[in-house]
């Protein structure tokens, strides 16, 4: 095996790991490996810790199923990617392709494949792994911005134990097709963590649907169509277009998306059977981890209530986004789209500084869930585990600003956590430290 190439960079910043690939697939891929092989290595254990807790199934049933549900799909191209990623890291492509398909196996086939097979009574229950909180998100532009240019931001909900994976930033220079600025995992060929920037002037983000429900084994990975769009789209309709060709309905998003060049931004979502679409060049769209869309929150959502009404749930983050968008209308910038994804205002309690479930900026560990709204209990080690904002000028030239953790700055301790809350210690060994880090700009290597 070859020395990482020279082109092949990696740099450890303010908690981040930044990584610059270039190159032929199979070549950026063996890149990656190299450079991330520890962290590759890492995920994927915590994954497997993670499958079994969930599922009682060891993750070596998800490899399998990965291997004959997604190798066919996948082009030349990205199975040349992801079997560079392997032999850099020195594990078996199996393995790294079931890490990249992680929430299209545990969130999509799983509850409605192999659980519906063996326990009918399961057939319509979420994964418990991924049901209720995961992102906050806005995009803005036009007269909601404070000079016409489109600004986006967003956090990643996650257990903080799967978030500790979440702190890659990518700067990919393929031989073919437009080069990538992204927020990424260790061993995935997408983003997943889903913030993107790319040199057709695309700005791309989203939001899990929540408690949504159906899948097509017979379709295309979700993490192999998002990183193809990515990476070939010239447009906001492009990339709809190329996402959607073969959908299997795994891990289904509220979609965000911005043309720099342009100044049109979207909100797309796509179920299994349905799909919703709006676009403007003078407004706003938030993501909350409820669909907009009528068709698909009422015919492939499951689960009790209305989380886009219900403000104990991830109705109040939809509510605060609308405060938001109007107190800050006109005004919104890179500095006040970090205040307002690191945002804490609880709109239930009506309490300005309340760190919880149902604020921005995501703290389960300090939610005692008395209201409800917090599908695994109270005291859960979940939340925004970073921030990430851009706008078009800096789209266009590659670049956007991170912050490490919460968006907040506020520090997580997992030992003195696990120490109140023991009966999180299941997660001992699996969760890190985050110190308070602070934002830090991220540009395409030069």
């Amino acid at each position: 095996m070859s020395e990482p190439s020279i082109d092949a960079v990696r740099r450890d910043h303010a908690g981040w790991i930044f990584v610059h690939l270039e190159g032929e697939p199979y070549d950026r891929g063996e890149q990656h490996g190299q450079l991330l092989a520890n962290e590759i290595r890492n995920a994927i254990r915590t994954a497997r810790h993670l499958a079994r807790w969930d599922t009682g199934e060891d993750f070596d049933t998800f490899v399998k199923a990965a291997v004959s549900q997604f190798a066919p799909k996948l082009d030349a191209e990205f199975a040349d990617e992801i079997q560079g990623i392997a032999d850099g890291a020195k594990l078996p492509f199996a393995e790294v392709l079931a890490w990249n398909g992680y929430m299209d196996l545990l969130q999509g086939w799983w509850p409605t494949h192999h659980a519906a097979a063996q326990q009918p009574q399961l057939a319509a229950k979420p994964w418990r792994g991924r049901r209720g909180h995961h992102c906050s998100a806005f995009i803005a532009t036009g007269s909601a911005t404070r000079d016409g240019r489109i600004v986006m931001a967003h956090n990643s909900w996650d257990r903080y134990a799967a978030g500790d994976a979440f702190n890659v930033v990518f700067d990919i220079v393929p031989d073919t097709g437009h080069r990538i600025l992204m927020q990424g995992l260790p061993g995935c060929i997408a983003s997943l963590t889903d913030f993107c920037v790319t040199s057709a002037g695309l700005m791309i983000t989203e939001t899990t649907i929540s408690n949504f429900v159906g899948y097509r084994a017979s379709g295309a990975p979700e993490f192999y169509r998002s990183r193809r769009a990515t990476q070939y789209a010239r447009s906001i309709g492009e990339w709809c277009e190329m996402f959607s060709v073969a959908n299997n309905g795994g891990y289904a998003n509220s979609w965000l998306l911005g043309d720099a060049n342009t100044g049109e931004i979207a909100r797309y979502e796509l179920g299994l059977q349905h799909a919703g679409f709006e676009r403007t060049t003078d407004g706003f769209f938030s993501g909350f981890n409820a669909a907009t869309d009528l068709k698909i929150r009422n015919q492939e959502c499951v689960g009790e209530g209305d989380d886009y009404t219900d403000v104990r749930r991830n109705g109040a983050r939809r509510l605060r986004f609308m405060q938001l968008a109007e107190l800050h209308h006109g005004r919104i910038d890179v500095e006040v789209a970090k205040e307002m994804i690191a945002d804490h205002h609880d709109v239930y309690l009506d309490r300005n500084d309340n760190p919880c479930s149902r604020t921005i900026c995501g703290h389960l560990e300090l939610d005692d869930a008395r209201f409800g709204g917090s599908d695994p209990g109270p005291f859960n080690p979940w939340g925004a585990n970073d921030g990430k904002v851009v706008d078009s000028e800096m789209a266009r030239g590659l670049a956007f600003w991170a912050r490490w953790g919460h968006p907040c700055g506020r520090a997580f301790d997992a030992q003195s956590f696990m120490k109140h809350h023991p009966q999180w210690n299941w997660l001992n060994g699996y969760m890190r430290d985050r110190p308070s880090w602070p934002w830090t700009r991220f540009d395409g290597l030069r």
